[in-house]
Parts: structure tokens; sequence; C-alpha cells
């Protein structure tokens, strides 16, 4: 079965973002990301992908915009979360590697929302900051996720939760 994780960091506040743009660095968490991501298939909003500036190498870019003119060199658009997260679970599917499939769901706060209900696992790099910002993380309520990792760092910690409960919606 493919897992969909959705993979971010978080400031205490829920911050994400501001301005397009991420407001702190954490080299490590770059590195983290890139590790687990790797060769795996990546489903992001319009904005997300711009502020990275480039489809990411290694992995297949499903860009989620309402803007149907849109088109990003290199990646593969989609008008709905839901439809990007479908042709990403197709391409992993049918892929025939021995490690388990995944499709990654890497931002911003409107597609980690729309995404929600279908997510199985979270990958979260807890910033240990309160920032302004204009994108935030859904709250991660304890009666829905546990936690299952936690590897504290100074001024971070990578935290991996799994959902409690069933998911809401067949994804099929």
């Amino acid at each position: 079965m493919t897992e969909i994780v959705a993979i971010a960091a978080v400031a205490r506040n829920g911050v994400i973002g501001a301005d397009g743009d991420i407001p702190w660095r954490v080299p490590e968490d770059w590195a983290r990301f890139k590790r687990l991501t790797m060769g795996r298939p990546l489903v992001m909003g319009r904005k997300t992908f711009d502020s990275i500036g480039r489809p990411l190498p290694g992995r297949t870019t499903y860009v989620v915009t309402r803007d149907r003119r849109w088109r990003g060199d290199g990646v593969r658009t989609f008008p709905t979360v839901g439809e990007a997260v479908d042709a990403a679970r197709a391409e992993v599917d049918g892929s025939s590697g021995s490690e388990p499939a995944v499709v990654w769901v890497a931002g911003g706060g409107e597609v980690y929302r729309a995404a929600w209900d279908r997510l199985d696992r979270l990958e979260i790099t807890e910033v240990d900051a309160a920032p302004d910002g204009d994108a935030t993380f859904p709250p991660i309520a304890p009666e829905q996720w546990t936690e299952t990792a936690r590897e504290p760092h100074d001024g971070y910690a990578f935290v991996s939760y799994r959902r409690r409960t069933s998911r809401r919606h067949d994804d099929r």
C-alpha cells in the first residue's frame, strides 16, 4: 500500500512560511528533506514550487495550481491535490522498487490542508522559533496523530507521527 506522507518544517506557532520564503535556516532540515524524498514523487502547490524555483533533482514534481494555463518546466500540473496525489500514487504503485511506496506532500499550507485526510504519516522538523508568517501547518491533534520518533537538536527536532485513526476518505 502506498503511504501518503507530509513533510514540513513547522515553527512553535504553526508558521511554515512568510512572503513566499521560509523564515529560518536549518541546513540539516534540507538534508533530511532530500534524504527522505529522493527518488519519490513530491506533491506541492504552485507557490511552494515558485519559492523553490525549479524541479528538485531525482524526484517527480506534481504541482497543484488553479491556473490551468500555468506550466513549469519538468513538472506535472494538476488542478486539485486529490488528482495530483492520485497521479503520484499511480507512479509509485506501478514501480517495482524494493522500498515501500511513498508519495510526499511538500506544502504549502493549503496543500497540507487539502491532503490532510489522506495522510498516513507526518515527518516534521519542529523549529524552536515563533516567527511572523502567512502560511501555517494544520494543528497536529494528539487524538488523531501519535508521535513515533523524536530526534532533538539545538533549536529544532525531527519528529515522526503516524495517524491514529483511519483515514476519513477512501483515496483510491
